[in-house]
């Protein structure tokens, strides 16, 4: 916006409006995707402010004096991760949040138990084999996600989903504790599309996202 003199039409200053707003409370979300090792956490504002805005993210666990507080380290634009965490502890942890920008701050602060958290990532490598001789079964193969540090130790269970490609009824099986099953009953000759999710061994937190498909059929006799 440019501001002229009455008297001679020359331009004395020139301001620049930008439009923004107050961050909103951040919407956060933690997740332990690598139990027990880290917390993942991460953020979005709605609706976007329009400004460059900062975060402060920091958690505390504990109470009164014993209270330990430490930063959750930026990984992102809007994630951040701390670790050295406790196991098995019933005094819940708390994220505090902070959106800042010039025209001032918001704070969201999110409480929970670590393995409520518990999330770990998608299995990965799933592969769909048929088996010689067996025209109503398929052999499913994957691995624990890579970011889970000790599947050894800190086991996790398994859901299938599986249907026929041309997108018929999804059926869902399981859990169960290995990393391979043969899948029987599959209709002869037919492309199927399947998909496998993993979750604590001990039930606690949720289960991961879907992997990505694989898609397999059965032997067919040459």
């Amino acid at each position: 916006m440019r501001a002229p003199t009455a008297a001679t039409g020359e331009t004395w200053a020139t301001v620049c409006l930008r439009l923004g707003y107050t961050p909103a409370e951040p919407a956060v979300e933690c997740w332990a995707i690598s139990y027990p090792q880290a917390v993942n956490c991460s953020w979005v504002l709605d609706p976007e402010p329009l400004l460059d805005t900062d975060f402060v993210a920091m958690y505390r666990h504990g109470v009164c004096g014993a209270t330990e507080t430490g930063e959750c380290v930026r990984t992102g634009l809007q994630s951040c991760s701390f670790g050295d965490v406790q196991m098995f502890s019933l005094i819940p942890y708390v994220v505090n949040m902070t959106a800042i920008n010039p025209l001032g701050a918001a704070s969201r602060f999110l409480p929970f138990l670590l393995e409520s958290i518990i999330k770990p990532d998608a299995p990965e490598d799933m592969q769909v084999s048929p088996i010689p001789e067996e025209t109503k079964k398929l052999l499913l193969e994957w691995h624990p996600p890579g970011s889970w540090p000790f599947p050894e130790y800190f086991l996790l269970k398994y859901c299938i989903c599986y249907a026929r490609k041309e997108g018929s009824i999804t059926k869902t099986i399981g859990p169960y504790e290995q990393t391979s099953y043969t899948l029987m009953g599959v209709q002869p000759g037919t492309l199927h599309h399947i998909q496998v999710a993993a979750k604590d061994f001990t039930d606690s937190g949720e289960f991961s996202a879907w992997s990505l498909p694989a898609l397999g059929t059965p032997w067919v006799e040459p």
